[in-house]
């Protein structure tokens, strides 16, 4: 099918109205963040997939004495749960490779040798999750300790974060990398003390490897995607924004928009990387608001990550007094891919983690919105990890959302430290002052780097604890979020920056009846057992869409 056909066919409805009669759903402790409170409620009536309102059952029954009524049996219900940045082909994928997260280096190198066992000799052995942070010694694994397992297969590895990769010595020279190859600008080849590459890519140099890797088949990616949607469902997931999709991937997406089989709002973002970037901006937005695919914003990395010491400093790593991490493009072709993205009316999304990276990134901003107000594009920093004190009031003068992760902050809580300094830390993670200045939290996990679990993230918006509850008084915990807080991040606030916040978001008349339903009631249970919720119902439109097996 040509693209021009099959964009086109992303604007076609993906989803059929419901005809059912008025339904009631009742006996439930719910609760939903609008624009000036946390309202409770234990009854609500929907029809053709929108809400009608929301109350008690005694006054719903008067006004829909002809309803059908659905008795929730106590549980807690909450409006559908938004995760604003995740990568939905990176989590379909965990099905069909390695998944190292949270493995010790000794069981990180059994997986891969059990794993070898399942593939065709010579296939490309695929992983990723190894955090060599929570190693001893802490330092980065080398191809040698891959080549002692004595594999017929080269073995590609990235790190938790996606930000770095580990390779093997026979699939470094199926890329033909050697000591040799120079990086490209924005990326790092380490070596050892003779120059051979030690088998760790970062960034942009993970690029000279990966090219070598069969790319996977349209068919392929769209079975990602359907795998992707139905682990979201089951977490509670009615809507994610997929931060940076190929060409490829809108194709997929596209083509299963047509037909009807998208079962939950995928917001993708278009990575200024793609084929036919500035084409595929010059042919708009596809979908509206109110369609299961809306895409109307792309995704720009300003930098690496932290754990990989990627991230862009101003001043030096704390642990590494002569590294400053690595700016991904020129500033010059940074500031030029934004502005064709607005320039065509398209959001744009940009990836800063370390504070060097987001004072660039807030100065190009600033820039664009000299030109043209960017209070309607919804202009976002994706992460706003690490922000020097004074560039954080900047992100209320330029209308910026700042779309960020609750769980990296207590994933990263011990690296952090080693990484910048207890000083520096002052302006990491800083939610709290953020909220406080107006400037709207679209929250998400980051997904698959974190878990897909929104409930996780909650519990670390709240708590900023881990799930084992440490540090036992919280990290940090003067950043923290209250629980209306966080709902609201993962929900209202994350539907407007995906400009849907007429639509989704909350279960005011009119909008569309994503919900879901829990166990327990996260507002009346202990802090740290939040995260131990189980959603039992999702529906998306007023259609169950899955129901946990009892």
């Amino acid at each position: 099918m040509r693209l021009s056909r099959i964009l086109a066919a992303g604007l076609l409805a993906v989803t059929a109205i419901s005809t059912q009669a008025v339904t009631v759903i009742h006996n439930f402790s719910g609760y939903q963040t609008t624009d000036t409170a946390l309202l409770q409620f234990s009854a609500m009536a929907f029809d053709q997939g929108k809400v009608l309102e929301t109350g008690n059952l005694t006054a719903l029954d008067i006004k829909y004495p002809k309803a059908k009524k659905i008795d929730a049996g106590g549980k807690t219900l909450l409006p559908g749960l938004v995760d604003a940045h995740g990568h939905m082909l990176g989590l379909g994928q965990l099905n069909t490779m390695l998944d190292l997260r949270d493995q010790s280096l000794k069981d990180t190198l059994q997986s891969i040798k059990q794993h070898a066992k399942s593939l065709e000799p010579g296939e490309w052995l695929l992983g990723r999750g190894w955090n060599q942070v929570t190693w001893p010694g802490k330092q980065f694994p080398t191809r040698a300790q891959l080549d002692t397992l004595e594999l017929n297969h080269p073995i590609w590895l990235r790190r938790v974060d996606g930000h770095a990769g580990w390779a093997n010595s026979k699939a470094l020279q199926l890329a033909n990398i050697s000591k040799n190859t120079q990086a490209p600008e924005g990326g790092e080849i380490l070596r050892d003390s003779k120059g051979k590459p030690t088998g760790i890519l970062i960034d942009n140099a993970m690029s000279l490897l990966q090219k070598a890797i069969p790319s996977p088949t349209l068919t392929q990616e769209k079975k990602s995607l359907q795998n992707a949607f139905s682990k979201a469902l089951t977490l509670g997931l009615t809507s994610v924004h997929d931060a940076g999709i190929n060409e490829k991937t809108l194709n997929a997406y596209s083509q299963l928009a047509v037909e009807d089989a998208i079962p939950i709002r995928v917001y993708p973002m278009l990575s200024v990387d793609s084929h036919n970037y500035a084409k595929l901006l010059r042919a708009g937005h596809i979908g509206t608001p109110a369609k299961r695919l809306y895409m109307r914003s792309i995704k720009l990395s300003a930098d690496g990550a932290l754990g990989s010491r990627g991230a862009a400093l101003i001043e030096p790593y704390h642990d590494r007094p002569r590294e400053k991490g690595l700016l991904l493009y020129p500033e010059t072709k940074m500031l030029a891919l934004l502005k064709l993205a607005t320039d065509n009316n398209f959001q744009v999304n940009v990836h800063a983690i370390g504070d060097r990276a987001n004072h660039i990134v807030l100065n190009h901003l600033e820039t664009l919105n000299k030109a043209k107000s960017q209070k309607e594009h919804r202009h976002r920093v994706e992460h706003a990890q690490v922000i020097e004190l004074k560039d954080i009031p900047r992100f209320t003068q330029l209308n910026l959302i700042a779309s960020m992760q609750p769980t990296h902050a207590t994933s990263d809580k011990n690296m952090a430290g080693d990484r910048l300094g207890e000083e520096r830390l002052t302006g990491a993670y800083a939610w709290k002052t953020l909220l406080k200045q107006g400037t709207p939290i679209a929250a998400g996990s980051d997904f698959p780097v974190e878990p897909a679990n929104p409930l996780f993230g909650l519990h670390a918006a709240i708590t900023r604890r881990d799930r084992q509850g440490n540090p036992s008084k919280g990290w940090r915990t003067e950043e923290a979020m209250t629980l209306e807080q966080a709902l609201r991040a993962f929900t209202l606030d994350a539907a407007y920056a995906s400009h849907q916040e007429q639509v989704i978001g909350t279960l005011e008349p009119g909008k569309f009846a994503d919900f879901i339903l829990l166990d327990r009631n996260i507002f009346e249970m202990n802090p740290q057992e939040v995260w131990q919720a189980q959603v039992l119902e999702t529906w998306v439109e007023g259609e169950r869409v899955y129901r946990k097996a009892l």
